[in-house]
């Protein structure tokens, strides 16, 4: 019996990246769906966070998320350009977001095709595996190809369709707040939530005491 989890996803968190790897191979190797649920990133949703915030965090967040992808095996390099508009000296969030809106809008829009993990395991190993100009439609569209998907699709449904596919997105957020969380990476399952990408493990023995079996 397959068992689904959701997963509450921004395409800007780097532990949300740094996620995708054991949620990948328990993909691979158990009899499991993992539905992604993308939502805008923080600085989207309250662009003052980082100006209240303790003026060590950001410099923690980096130093954290470097020596963890170290430790793990897995290339990780700052995003050129950053999928957030942010002066990083004043934490200030730009009004003008060129990248953000139209990418989570095509993360939302694959997971409407069901191809929703695929798409976003591709494209957050473009942002921070130090693909440069990742934002570039050539990048982009060789990631949805490798997730079984057409661009040109995605990105008119993005553009023709943004009302609707940002009440999904806020309705994915809501959904989060509903099982107990607020950030990403949060896996749910049963209605439990398995915050950050050093919960997953933990995630996965929960599954398996509910059932959770090898793929054959």
């Amino acid at each position: 019996m397959t068992l689904t989890a959701d997963l509450y996803f921004s395409f800007r968190s780097p532990y949300s990246y740094l996620a995708m790897p054991k949620c990948r191979a328990a993909i691979a190797r158990y009899d499991l769906d993992i539905a992604l649920r993308p939502v805008y990133p923080l600085a989207i949703r309250e662009p003052t966070f980082f100006e209240r915030n303790h003026p060590n965090w950001l410099r923690y967040t980096f130093l954290d998320v470097l020596r963890l992808a170290q430790h793990d095996g897995i290339t990780m390099l700052p995003p050129r350009p950053d999928p957030i508009v942010q002066d990083i000296a004043t934490r200030q969030i730009a009004a003008e977001q060129p990248y953000i809106f139209a990418l989570v809008r095509m993360g939302q829009a694959a997971a409407r095709r069901g191809r929703g993990f695929a798409f976003a395991d591709a494209v957050s190993q473009l942002i921070w595996g130090g693909t440069e100009g990742w934002h570039a439609d050539a990048h982009l569209a060789a990631a949805a190809q490798a997730a079984g998907l057409d661009f040109a699709e995605l990105q008119a449904e993005a553009r023709d369709d943004a009302v609707a596919l940002d009440a999904e997105l806020a309705a994915n957020q809501a959904a989060l707040e509903a099982a107990g969380h607020w950030g990403v990476p949060t896996l749910v399952f049963n209605g439990e939530p398995f915050f950050g990408q050093d919960r997953v493990d933990l995630a996965i023995a929960r599954m398996k005491a509910a059932g959770l079996e090898e793929r054959a």
